[in-house]
């Protein structure tokens, strides 16, 4: 029963365990950095942990995987086997996921959900599957993004403007069109407006509407009036309720809209004129002029006569309505009243009328005025003469023809006014007159000449007639620069396309004739650029100073004339220093060849350096990078130099490193390997190392065959080359027959020379001379060799005290002779001759000693028991004495032979 029961009851079971799901929320604040822990899903599920036991079958671990990798995936990062949700490097920014200002957006892995759990606006949806089989689940996570204040208010426009009629009571309210906009939502958001400067008439009011939308307001506080002030700047600034609050601000213009709130006013309640009852029609009488503060068409002036004026005053005279400009329109004759009152009103919209009275005294003349009758020669259009420039002098005008119409007064006339112009009589007629000009007319000077012809009879009745000359322009004048030398100066390694100056040059002339261009002159290079018309020069490509330093050339600036003029001007460039430019040394390597034992601080060699910068850049400072214990450079002149005397023998070369910085900020530096090589100097004299004290002494038997050797000398020399190659020789002896010893000048080998006869016992003392072959004058040092021949040692504190006296030998200043082969190889003779003639005079010296020592011989045999205690004391008279203590260059105390 127990199986049937476990058979039915399992699958129901497994159905339920897979139809199971779970919805798990969290929430955290955007722009968290990675790694953050957001939640445990096993804990928060409740699930077993791993490696717990069924009471069945042992548990699998646990495996928790994205259903999916959509957008919300890329925020988190999941624990496949603690069930651990993290924050990713990929930083969540709740603005930019939830680009909607309400309601909940909902980013996931799933399909969107449009409810939330929490009041937060903003969820991620993850889709979460938790195997294996027997605890699978699928799990909805919903993470919601808290806002943090991480966004400032921004105006959508930099500038904002607002217009408020002047009229608008305290308290208007006008709306901002451009809000401030923050990305952050609740307190986040923005909260409060202020203006930095209100004027005492403005204030701000915010208000929220219902989907939460602040808008600022502008309040008028005060009366406004745009003739006292037509606009108003300040700053509008926003601020958020953040913890610390960010701001934004902009730039709120606000302009004062004009009504119409004033009328026209004349300066004067009446104006007094008069007019000749001969004038012609036509003839300005009076202008009035109301002003109106106000702008546009609330200032727009109309004129008209008042009701009051009689219709004869409004005949005679013409008002025009918008100039306010009164002329005469009719003849003036006999019945035309003397007096005249016209008002005038000054008429503005909705304005009530300003009024001026016009008082025409009109004078009646008798007689009829002279006439004055031009006939023009030069181009008159309207009562106007067209001249130009470049005309002439004593270029007609016009001729006059001056008369009395009664034909009863004499009439005389004259030229009214200033400029080059001359009226004068064409003769031979009596009334005619010629208008000329006197000097050249210049349109840069004046452009326009207003001249009269006076004409008056003998009564005094004078008439003008009115003459305008507008001088026409002429191209004759040449750009002018407004500097002939532009001095400029750039920094090298510019941007491409740098701006250098703009070039300026004007042109007295009008029209196109003024109009100036800008070209480069042929010596310009290329990579300089001029703008035709706006005179913006440039240079193309970057400069080095090094490569070039200073630039000149020629600008030209040409008119539109015909023929265009043109003027030069020169630019002069200078390319400023950048330190771009590292030391340089002449060499990577250098190397110097120095003697030994050269004395401190002298000159070893020059270290080369130049920087191709300039002024500062381009000053270099030389440092010893190692060994600057023992050398030191000047910085100035680069010499290198030892602080002590150098010894080869000590240490054979240096490697030093020299570093160059130059004066640049920041500074440059290169370096530089220095070699300094000694060169072997003789100033070591050869060191004897064997024998080891001039009181050592070595037996020599009897017995000892002619040609063995007996000992030998030692030395070694520090130097190297010549001057530590040694020579021995002996310079001094002492003993029974001291000639039969002989010394090796290349080996030192001490050997007998001779057979030892029984009177030639005692003791011998050789004085070794150990020189070397230096240059210019070698070095030496010398040893005492002493041997005792006898058959056996018997006394030995008595050999000692023979060793003690100093003995008296006579100095042999004989050179040894040695052959110094340095490539150790023997040279052959190239003839046997010498050698022939050598071997015939060492027989005969054979065969003279043979008989010499004979007779030697016989002569000692008689003497040889007076002369025992003799050779024992080594008493040889010598020839000169020598301190063997001085010779010595290191004695050596140690124990004899």
């Amino acid at each position: 029963h127990l199986l049937l029961f476990l058979l039915f009851v399992g699958p129901f079971n497994c159905f339920a365990s897979y139809s199971r799901a779970t919805e798990l929320f969290y929430s955290l604040n955007e722009g968290l950095p990675a790694g953050v822990l957001i939640g445990s899903l096993a804990r928060d599920l409740q699930l077993p942990t791993a490696g717990g036991q069924h009471p069945v079958a042992p548990r699998p671990p646990l495996s928790f995987t994205l259903a999916s990798h959509g957008l919300g995936g890329q925020y988190v990062q999941l624990d496949n086997r603690s069930g651990e949700l993290h924050t990713s490097a990929v930083e969540i920014d709740r603005e930019a996921l939830c680009v909607e200002s309400s309601g909940a957006t909902i980013f996931g892995s799933s399909a969107v959900s449009s409810s939330s759990p929490s009041s937060e606006p903003c969820l991620l949806l993850l889709d979460v599957l938790v195997l294996p089989q027997e605890y699978f689940r699928l799990v909805k996570v919903k993470i919601a993004i808290r806002d943090v204040n991480d966004n400032a208010p921004r105006f959508p426009v930099p500038h904002i403007h607002l217009s408020v009629p002047e009229n608008a009571p305290v308290n208007t309210r006008l709306a901002i069109e451009h809000p401030a906009l923050d990305p952050d939502m609740g307190t986040n958001g923005v909260q409060t407006y202020r203006l930095r400067d209100n004027y005492g008439v403005f204030t701000l009011d915010v208000e929220e509407n219902e989907s939460g939308e602040r808008t600022p307001y502008l309040i008028v506080m005060g009366a406004l009036d745009r003739e006292t002030q037509e606009e108003y700047v300040t700053v509008i600034i926003a601020e958020d309720g953040g913890t610390p609050p960010l701001v934004g601000s902009a730039t709120l213009t606000i302009g004062i809209s004009d009504i119409n709130d004033n009328c026209p006013q004349f300066n004067d309640s009446q104006l007094n004129v008069t007019l000749y009852g001969n004038s012609s029609l036509g003839t300005h009488v009076a202008t009035v002029h109301a002003v109106d503060m106000d702008l546009g068409s609330n200032a727009q002036v109309t004129y008209s006569y008042s009701q009051k004026v009689h219709q004869p005053s409004r005949d005679l005279f013409h008002l025009n309505e918008s100039t306010g400009a009164i002329t005469l329109s009719t003849k003036v004759d006999g019945d035309t009243p003397k007096l005249h009152r016209l008002i005038i009103l000054g008429n503005g919209p909705g304005c009530i009328p300003a009024v001026i009275t016009v008082v025409v005294t009109i004078i009646k003349v008798m007689m009829r005025p002279p006439e004055v009758v031009p006939r023009f020669i030069a181009n008159e259009v309207e009562g106007v003469v067209y001249l130009k420039e470049l005309e002439p002098i004593n270029t007609p005008i016009a001729f006059f023809t001056i008369k009395d119409p009664d034909e009863k007064y004499k009439v005389s006339c004259y030229l009214d006014g200033d400029g080059p112009f001359r009226l004068s009589p064409y003769k031979p007629y009596s009334n005619e007159y010629l208008l000329e000009t006197i000097k050249p007319l210049d349109f840069e000077t004046q452009q326009l000449y207003e001249i009269s012809v006076v004409a008056w009879n003998s009564e005094g009745f004078r008439v003008n007639k009115v003459i305008k000359v507008q001088v026409l322009d002429d191209n004759d004048n040449s750009p002018v620069f407004s500097e002939q030398l532009i001095e400029l100066s750039i920094e090298e390694n510019n941007v491409p396309n740098a701006f250098l100056t703009k070039l300026h040059a004007t042109d007295a002339d009008s029209g196109e004739r003024g109009q100036v261009s800008y070209f480069l002159g042929p010596d310009a290079p290329s990579y300089f650029a001029l703008d035709k018309t706006t005179g913006v020069l440039t240079v193309s490509t970057q400069l080095d100073r090094e490569e070039k330093e200073k630039y000149r050339y020629t600008v030209k600036a040409v008119d539109s004339g015909f023929p265009p003029r043109e003027s030069i001007a020169t630019v002069a460039i200078t390319v400023l220093d950048k330190n771009d430019n590292s030391p340089r040394f002449i060499n990577k390597d250098f190397s110097f060849f120095v003697p030994e034992n050269f004395p401190g601080f002298g000159e070893i060699g020059v270290i080369s350096v130049t920087d191709a910068d300039a002024g500062q850049n381009g000053w270099v400072a030389l440092s010893v990078l190692n060994g600057s214990d023992i050398f030191v450079i000047d910085t100035g002149k680069g010499v290198l130099r030892a602080k002590v005397s150098l010894d080869r023998e000590q240490q054979s070369s240096y490697v030093l490193w020299i570093e160059a910085v130059d004066g640049g900020d920041p500074a440059l530096s290169s370096t530089a390997k220095i070699t300094i090589l000694l060169l072997d100097i003789n100033d070591n004299p050869p060191l004897v190392l064997f024998p080891q004290s001039n009181m050592s002494y070595l037996l020599v038997l009897p017995s000892t065959l002619p040609g063995s050797p007996i000992t030998e000398v030692y030395a070694v020399d520090k130097d190297t080359g010549m001057n530590a190659v040694i020579a021995y020789s002996i310079i001094g002896r002492r003993g029974p027959r001291p000639e039969s010893f002989r010394i090796d000048p290349k080996t030192g080998n001490i050997t007998l020379e001779e057979s030892l006869m029984q009177n030639d016992y005692g003791l011998y003392r050789l004085l070794v001379k150990v020189s070397d072959h230096g240059y210019p004058e070698p070095l030496h040092s010398t040893v005492m060799v002493n041997l005792f021949v006898n058959d056996t040692v018997s006394n030995e504190s008595y050999i000692e005290s023979l060793l003690r006296k100093e003995p008296d030998i006579s100095i042999e200043e004989k050179q040894p002779q040695i052959s110094v082969e340095p490539t150790h190889k023997k040279m052959e003779s190239a003839s046997c001759m010498p050698t022939l003639v050598a071997l015939s005079i060492i027989s005969l010296g054979s065969i003279a000693l043979v008989t010499g020592m004979g007779i030697y011989i016989c002569l000692r045999k008689g003497k040889r028991h007076h002369r025992a205690d003799e050779n024992l004391e080594v008493q040889i008279p010598l020839n000169g004495r020598i301190n063997l203590h001085m010779l010595e260059k290191k004695p050596v105390e140690i124990s004899n032979i």
